[in-house]
């Protein structure tokens, strides 16, 4: 299976999208390398302890988005630290700077670039530099750059960390959905959450008509279901939830104009957009959001899409309004 973590730059370094591009001109996302699991009871060798792990991210990247949003639900802020990186991807990769909003310097590592981190993991990595990248300060060690593992370790293995009982009772992952949740995945995924980047990063017709085809048939798909479901598997948020939110909540800043998905927009769709406005208004999620950083990452350092970094004006969305998605 693809990898279904890491966000790409428009690049002549290693995380190049122009790399992960086949003879048709379709994009094809390239699978993480750091595999490994951070467990309770700390027999993966990976133990899960207050304040060891430390989260590299970016605010623009949807992988990234997932792991914030998770760390969130959970209450898991005071355990697990993160670092956010400079919304512009230059020809060095994700870099660190305390000089915009919410970025940050490396204070743990004391690195100017996070392919820095990687090396220090690995000297000899030649694979994607990545975001999210989940950091074990004890070790020193990347422990795993795949977005959709560490949600599942944040949602599981830090149990005992939770601020509030309730936090702790929060299971976007349950036994009993699990069929369904991967279910789910398996085609949102391809479709929706990498269907957005197959259409940007596009250099056929050919490439794109089949991406685009593709994304909005997921859409729709996903529109017919929360008709008569407040989430995608019932009356609870799971894991699916977030993995689709944040891919929706950059689709009309970014992915309509900037990856050309301007078929519709999801403000056009009656349960989408309510669906997004719920998800956005769960306590702890609106503040994992900022489309300042999402909308300078795409449209300035994609310059072979946007040459001159011409950033739009909007839309605004109003994110706040009355979603109704309670009465189903």
């Amino acid at each position: 299976m693809a990898s279904d973590g890491n966000d790409t730059a428009d690049t002549n370094v290693k995380q190049s999208w122009r790399s992960s591009v086949d003879s048709k001109g379709a994009f094809v996302r390239k699978e993480s390398a750091f595999r490994n699991w951070i467990t309770a009871d700390g027999s993966s060798g990976f133990k899960s302890e207050a304040n060891r792990y430390h989260l590299y991210v970016s605010l623009a990247c949807p992988w990234a988005h997932r792991t914030l949003i998770v760390r969130s639900l959970k209450g898991l802020e005071d355990i697990i630290s993160f670092t956010v990186v400079d919304w512009f991807l230059d020809k060095n990769g994700w870099a660190f700077t305390d000089q915009k909003p919410k970025c940050s310097l490396d204070t743990v590592n004391n690195c100017s670039y996070l392919k820095e981190i990687y090396a220090k993991s690995d000297p000899t990595y030649s694979g994607n530099i990545t975001v999210p990248c989940l950091w074990d300060k004890k070790t020193q060690t990347v422990v795993n750059n795949e977005s959709s593992e560490i949600i599942r370790m944040l949602n599981s293995e830090f149990q005992e960390f939770c601020k509030t009982p309730e936090q702790e009772a929060l299971n976007l992952y349950p036994e009993d959905l699990r069929p369904e949740i991967d279910g789910l995945n398996s085609w949102i995924y391809p479709q929706i959450n990498n269907g957005v980047y197959r259409c940007g990063f596009a250099k056929s017709q050919e490439a794109y008509d089949e991406a685009v085809t593709g994304l909005f048939d997921g859409l729709d798909k996903v529109e017919d279901i929360l008709s008569s479901k407040r989430y995608l598997t019932g009356p609870n948020l799971t894991e699916a939830d977030v993995r689709l939110f944040t891919t929706l909540i950059r689709f009309d800043t970014v992915y309509h104009t900037h990856f050309k998905t301007n078929k519709k927009r999801i403000v056009d769709y009656s349960n989408l957009w309510g669906y997004v406005r719920d998800i956005y208004q769960i306590p702890g999620v609106a503040n994992t959001v900022d489309q300042e950083h999402i909308m300078k990452h795409y449209y300035v350092s994609h310059t072979t899409i946007n040459p001159y970094s011409i950033v739009p004006v909007g839309p605004q969305l109003e994110l706040h309004t009355q979603h109704n998605r309670d009465k189903l």
